[in-house]
């Protein structure tokens, strides 16, 4: 999909609640204030008309951590995937980049969404931390003068290297990887304000992984000590590059630890 098509791609599902397996969903607009502050959230709540939970476990657990992710897909695609019927790898919360929060179940309950083995490591990290997934393609590979995406056998345009809003161009690759489609403003801004209502609700520290450590692989017990907000690439040595230096860290640090 080209990147100029993503607002129509976007607006289509919110405006049928249809995702790109044909489940459907009910959309409501909803706001909560973030404790402690003047600040409030708005989001989407975004259910199944047939009620279906079984993406998700309704058991509610200590929350320590907060993950980002990005889904290496677009909106419609990305909510059939973390909406599976039965397979319980899910996220409670997906932002498009339109910024529209969506919520797809509690964020006190769980799911799988980090893949790690063992499996106790997957479900004790899954149980304790509340994962974030942002609505983007992920990296791009450069074929001539145009960037496309990993699918379609690599065929599947989506922008040109002139049109430099939609994608960076690392200065050293990042696993393997130079070019990354960018977020949105309205993303990071909606991000932002996501990660300060869930620390404010969780008790969650606003702390974030320093730069030395921020884009490695960290031994498991060393995550599981760690409070506060880190992503993907943390726990995953390969196969995922969510979230790494294309994504404008400092930008969110500030934003969520304004106030301290």
């Amino acid at each position: 999909m080209q990147a100029t098509s993503i607002s129509n791609h976007e607006s289509d599902f919110f405006e049928t609640g249809r995702d790109s397996h044909g489940k459907q969903f009910n959309l409501t607009e909803m706001s909560v204030p973030i404790k402690g502050t003047n600040e409030v959230l708005e989001y989407v709540n975004c259910r199944l008309k047939n009620n279906d939970t079984s993406f998700f476990f309704q058991e509610r657990n200590t929350k320590t951590q907060i993950v980002i992710h990005f889904t290496a897909g677009f909106l419609r695609g990305d909510v059939a995937a973390l909406s599976t019927p039965n397979n319980h790898v899910s996220t409670a919360f997906i932002i498009p980049r339109n910024g529209k929060t969506l919520n797809m179940w509690s964020s006190a309950y769980w799911s799988y969404h980090l893949g790690i083995s063992p499996k106790a490591n997957n479900i004790k990290a899954s149980q304790r931390t509340i994962a974030i997934e942002i609505s983007n393609i992920g990296y791009l590979i450069k074929k001539g003068n145009e960037l496309v995406t990993i699918y379609n056998n690599g065929k599947d345009d989506y922008c040109t290297l002139d049109e430099d809003y939609y994608y960076t161009k690392l200065d050293a690759p990042f696993r393997g990887q130079e070019y990354y489609a960018t977020f949105s403003d309205k993303q990071y801004h909606s991000l932002i304000t996501l990660l300060r209502y869930l620390t404010a609700q969780y008790d969650i520290p606003r702390t974030f992984l320093p730069e030395n450590k921020r884009y490695n692989t960290l031994p498991i017990d060393e995550l599981f000590d760690f409070k506060g907000i880190t992503s993907h690439v943390n726990y995953r040595p390969s196969g995922k590059w969510d979230i790494g230096p294309a994504f404008d860290w400092e930008r969110v640090i500030k934003g969520v630890t304004k106030g301290l």
